[in-house]
């Protein structure tokens, strides 16, 4: 099994903290469409003829797309791929987007499964990132998506905005759990060179909440969401039983997948490719026929670096036996001899032959997996 991906580039404007490909030339959409299904069919043979049991459209802003461009890009990819009849099929949308007629749309169409980019509930806080909706909008859109009888839904929450209180992102975890939502995305702002939040911050205009502050509401989140009977299955996601995101799993977990569209990224378990960041030139080249690819060969230090920065990341963690039969010996002791500090003071688990992050690891989930990349004799040797 594998997983398509489809980026859709466009949005009617950026938000402060965005630094995916994005274009606000619509005037695009056109030749954008026909050079995605040209692309999938210069590359349909990426995956080898395997069954794509997701199919994950992400942007930019996907609910800028009408039912009829839809169409146009179903209809390639169920003629060029083999999709399972019960495909994970998700459509990320802007709830300012979502009217009835929308929703109507996108009944007609396949998609199962809706990914709502609320970010928060709160106006202010809104305003704040540019988005476009506000918190009473995106309460609507959720609740019509419920009521069209799309049950699995996802909804995106950002924590770790200047001057957020834990009373203040309580608040809207509240509300996703009042909404019934089966799944939460939640992620700590970040500060992307290259955006307007990193020059609001260099300028001083802003400042970042401090490390103790985030620590308090990633505290909170976990807490109230696993109260609340939702699984914790990695480290920004969480799912009521049943519900788990098939497709970002996928990545996660060193499954193949395919990425279409500027700036998207593609997987086969031997090299990784990524399109241009560039919608002219990704037009340009993918009709010509020409490759507006670049790869890099996957050696087994990067497979293996790959797999402790995933895996780590989840509930399944990483098998000691996999790391042995897969990379051999060396990373086998190494990881180890690496790990043994970890186990000792409880930040990392054993169980059975896996090792998982503890609670208290989640917090310093990166620096955990920083010591057990692989780095080259001469690094390791301080040299």
């Amino acid at each position: 099994m594998a997983g398509l991906y489809i980026h859709v580039p466009f949005c009617k404007k950026r938000c402060v903290y965005c630094d995916f490909f994005s274009s606000t030339h619509l005037s695009y959409k056109d030749a954008y469409l026909s050079a995605v299904v040209q692309e999938m069919t210069l590359r349909q043979d990426y995956l080898a003829g395997e069954t794509l049991d997701t199919i994950y459209w992400g942007g930019g802003t996907p609910s800028m797309l009408t039912e009829a461009d839809f169409e146009q890009v179903f209809e390639a990819v169920y003629r060029l791929f083999p999709v399972k009849e019960d495909a994970e099929i998700t459509l990320e949308v802007n709830p300012d987007d979502i009217t009835p007629d929308y929703v109507s749309s996108l009944c007609r169409l396949p998609f199962n499964r809706i990914s709502i980019g609320i970010q928060s509930f709160n106006d202010e806080d809104l305003r704040f990132l540019h988005r476009r909706h506000t918190g009473r909008q995106a309460i609507w859109a959720a609740q019509l998506c419920t009521d069209r009888g799309y049950g699995n839904i996802s909804i995106d929450l950002m924590y770790g905005l200047p001057g957020q209180t834990p009373a203040r992102w309580e608040q809207n975890l509240e509300e996703a759990l009042r909404l019934n939502i089966v799944h939460l995305s939640a992620y700590h702002l970040i500060y992307e060179e290259g955006t307007l939040l990193y020059r609001m911050k260099k300028d001083k205009c802003i400042q970042a909440v401090d490390e103790d502050v985030s620590l308090s509401l990633f505290t909170l989140l976990i807490d109230r969401m696993t109260d609340a009977g939702y699984r914790h299955y990695e480290i920004s996601n969480f799912a009521q039983p049943g519900f788990l995101s098939l497709h970002n799993t996928s990545y996660w977990t060193g499954k193949k997948y395919l990425g279409i569209g500027p700036s998207a990224h593609s997987y086969n378990m031997e090299s990784r490719q990524w399109n241009v960041s560039s919608l002219s030139l990704y037009i340009k080249n993918t009709q010509n026929g020409t490759s507006c690819v670049e790869t890099e060969k996957l050696n087994i230090h990067n497979k293996y670096n790959e797999y402790i920065l995933t895996g780590l990341r989840t509930q399944w963690g990483i098998s000691l036996s996999y790391i042995l039969t897969k990379f051999g010996e060396e990373k086998y002791n190494y990881c180890k001899m690496q790990v043994k500090r970890y186990t000792d003071t409880g930040i990392l688990r054993i169980y059975d032959d896996r090792l998982l992050l503890s609670r208290n690891g989640l917090f310093i989930s990166d620096v955990v997996m920083s010591d057990l990349l692989w780095v080259d004799s001469y690094t390791k040797q301080g040299i």
